[in-house]
């Protein structure tokens, strides 16, 4: 019966996804939404729990290093798994622990971000091969590109929406709205997933020796490398956007949101076109994310002097910084096709700690007197950095494939 399904999606309206597949984009955003949500709330959490703005900020850090730290043994645990269980499974863990975090204290929110980031870390990976496995193997990039643009929509809305909703019913509120869209993503997913793991979607039994023998592949390590440098490259300009606007531009208190919000906006654009690029073309998409991040973390140093150039500038931005995602993914699942969950449980964590290491990096040149747009120049020197990996990794897949076809020939 799974088989089915599977083969029902893979085959209905040809040109367009499966709604499983926009089912895991919903149960994404729903899961993201709690990790744009918290950084808006921030100075309430730190009152309401009579704990200093610099302690609250480690409910970030724990649960980035939940993601980065128990996604990948979550994935092996969980590799026997019926794939719509673990999904499920995930969702739950997910949900409770943001509960268990609402009712506790300081100390409990903190133990349950870390449970919720290795919860959410399991999802995403799970979530990211269960996409693939319901298309035809050119639509992978495109069904990778639908499930993480959940994070796109909680970035632009959900993380905005919540801290509003936090405003008028104290910062709890939002998160139990995230606890809210989770369930209905856990009954999504139920209703909407094939219930087993094998048959057409599960073509060779999960192995844990043969996802740990993929992970040695030096080219899968390659892109790793080029998903850290990246995502620090754009976040790192990102995360200090919204101070730059506000000393450099002078843009009234108001209208930063709504700029903040145009590289979501961005970032829609760059999964539509690099889903579509990247099935074919996944080396065409990197170069380009990549080169256009080291010329715009550049240009925001002069745009960031005038509104009317730094607007067009962070939309584009958000578009660059996005069209490299798709490509990650399909470049992550065609080298580990075979044994795809730790893989992808990986990327998740490359993903996290790219953006994990964008405060270290900002404070080793802030903390020296440099300027505030110094860090766009970091961005760019990131991206720049994984322009040769993007070129490396492309001459490796010519020379398999030459490997592959010699013998035909």
């Amino acid at each position: 019966m799974a088989g089915t399904t599977v083969e029902t999606s893979r085959k209905a309206a040809p040109g367009r996804l499966p709604a499983g597949v926009y089912l895991l984009g919903f149960s994404l955003f729903a899961m993201g939404s709690a990790e744009f949500l918290l950084a808006g709330v921030l100075p309430a959490v730190a009152a309401d729990l009579d704990v200093t703005l610099a302690s609250a900020g480690f409910l970030i850090t724990a649960f980035a290093l939940g993601v980065v730290v128990g996604g990948p043994p979550f994935a092996v645990l969980s590799l026997r798994w019926p794939r719509r269980t673990a999904l499920v499974a995930t969702q739950g863990l997910f949900a409770a622990g943001i509960v268990a975090g609402l009712l506790g204290d300081y100390q409990v929110l903190l133990l349950t971000r870390a449970v919720s980031g290795i919860a959410y870390a399991g999802f995403f990976a799970v979530a990211a091969v269960t996409a693939i496995s319901l298309v035809p193997p050119d639509r992978n990039a495109r069904a990778s590109g639908v499930v993480v643009s959940g994070l796109s929509v909680a970035m632009v809305v959900g993380g905005p929406a919540g801290t509003l909703l936090s405003h008028f019913v104290q910062w709890r509120g939002g998160f139990w709205a995230v606890v809210a869209l989770t369930v209905a993503g856990i009954v999504g997913c139920h209703l909407g997933l094939p219930a087993a793991g094998s048959g057409a979607d599960r073509p060779t039994r999960p192995s844990v020796a043969r996802e740990l023998a993929t992970m040695r592949k030096p080219a899968l390590w390659g892109i790793y490398a080029i998903t850290i440098l990246t995502t620090a490259a754009y976040m790192i300009t990102f995360n200090y956007l919204a101070a730059m606007l506000a000393d450099i531009t002078a843009v009234p208190g108001v209208w930063i949101p709504a700029i903040l919000a145009l590289f979501g906006v961005g970032a829609f654009v760059g999964l539509s076109v690099g889903g579509r690029v990247s099935d074919q073309r996944p080396h065409l998409a990197l170069l380009a994310g990549a080169s256009a991040i080291v010329i715009l973390s550049a240009v925001m140093v002069v745009a960031i002097q005038q509104v009317w150039a730094v607007v067009p500038t962070v939309f584009l931005m958000g578009v660059a910084a996005f069209v490299l995602n798709p490509a990650v993914y399909g470049r992550v699942f065609a080298i580990a096709a075979d044994a795809p969950t730790l893989a992808g449980a990986t990327t998740v964590s490359a993903f996290q700690l790219g953006i994990s290491i964008t405060p270290v990096l900002a404070a080793a040149a802030l903390t020296r007197g440099a300027a505030l747009t110094s860090v766009c120049l970091i961005g760019a020197a990131l991206a720049a950095a994984a322009v040769p990996l993007v070129l490396l990794d492309r001459a490796r897949l010519v020379r398999s494939t030459r490997r592959v076809e010699k013998p035909a020939g």
